[in-house]
């Protein structure tokens, strides 16, 4: 028998459930923080044909989550939170100002997540999410391990788990393989934070799309799913056969979640972190019913192995 997931899903910085604004560097044009963008996101990520949203949370002390968790609800839909950290809220700092404000951040993303309704917070949540110029420093390492563990601690008693996303050189430089992320959280002592893995990320830093699942199958809590330019999925150089075979083969049943961007609706702020330079794609609808059937139709494709 091979086991499956059942939850497909959309960030809300993507195109179903719209994108990025100007004014907040991960909320979105046509996606805000405002009670109206909230609903729409949900609304839209329904349409879309999505069962969960992933909202961005990169402001939690600004965020409405008695609005979300009424939207979710009204829409049927599950909900998860990501962010990433900035230099004012980098754990992995040598300076203590900076640590002790990212703590506080995760604490209240965790608070927001479980005031939605969620259980899981997801992203880089271990640094900053930008390009470093050098190596962690031990010192950095250690500082991030410790807020991790001490926020996962209070995330427990809310009943909200923690997946930390392996994401590329260019954003952080202390999780870019599944294998690092392995031994980082080995090193924090917790058995209750999961790996989050992003098929754009694996794409350029891993040596192939299957060993990283396989080698994190244990502690595999989390998946985005994203082409190699984070269009359409399927036009890309993302060898996505081989990484939902390797999802059955682990037994994955946590949430698949599409993840795209554009530069039609992602901020200047989170264009010039991400490098979103180009207009892959104008109408998010329709990115998101195909993200949706894609998915889907992979899932259940190697559903079908089982049988061989």
């Amino acid at each position: 028998m091979v086991s499956r997931t059942d939850r497909v899903g959309a960030t809300s910085r993507t195109g179903p459930a719209a994108s990025v604004s100007p004014g907040c560097p991960a909320c979105g044009s046509h996606f805000t923080h405002s009670q109206a963008g909230i609903r729409s996101a949900a609304e839209r990520t329904r349409r879309a044909g999505f069962d969960l949203i992933e909202y961005p949370l990169m402001d939690p002390f600004g965020f409405d989550a008695a609005v979300a968790r009424a939207a979710v609800a009204d829409n049927g839909l599950a909900v998860s939170a990501s962010l990433g950290l900035s230099d004012a809220t980098d754990i992995s700092s040598e300076d203590a100002g900076a640590v002790a404000a990212g703590e506080a951040l995760l604490r209240r993303a965790v608070e927001v997540t479980h005031e939605m309704g969620g259980v899981q917070v997801c992203g880089v949540l271990y640094s900053a999410m930008r390009k470093y110029v050098a190596p962690a420093s031990e010192k950095g390492l250690v500082h991030s391990r410790e807020v991790i563990g001490r926020v996962a601690e209070y995330g427990a008693s809310l009943g909200v788990r923690l997946a930390l996303e392996v994401v590329n050189r260019y954003e952080t430089n202390i999780l870019n393989t599944g294998r690092q992320a392995l031994a980082y959280l080995a090193a924090t002592g917790r058995d209750d934070v999961a790996v989050h893995l992003d098929t754009y990320h694996m794409n350029i830093e891993e040596s192939d799309m299957t060993a990283p699942v396989l080698d994190c199958a244990d502690r595999l809590g989390y998946v985005h799913i994203g082409e190699s330019h984070r269009g359409y999925l399927g036009t890309g150089s993302v060898d996505f056969d081989a990484f939902f075979k390797a999802l059955s083969r682990a037994g994955y049943t946590g949430p698949v979640v599409f993840e795209s961007f554009s530069s039609a609706v992602v901020s200047p702020t989170l264009s010039n972190t991400l490098g979103i330079w180009r207009n892959l794609w104008q109408d998010g609808d329709d990115l998101g019913a195909h993200a949706n059937a894609y998915i889907r139709g992979a899932l259940r494709a190697v559903e079908t192995i089982g049988l061989h």
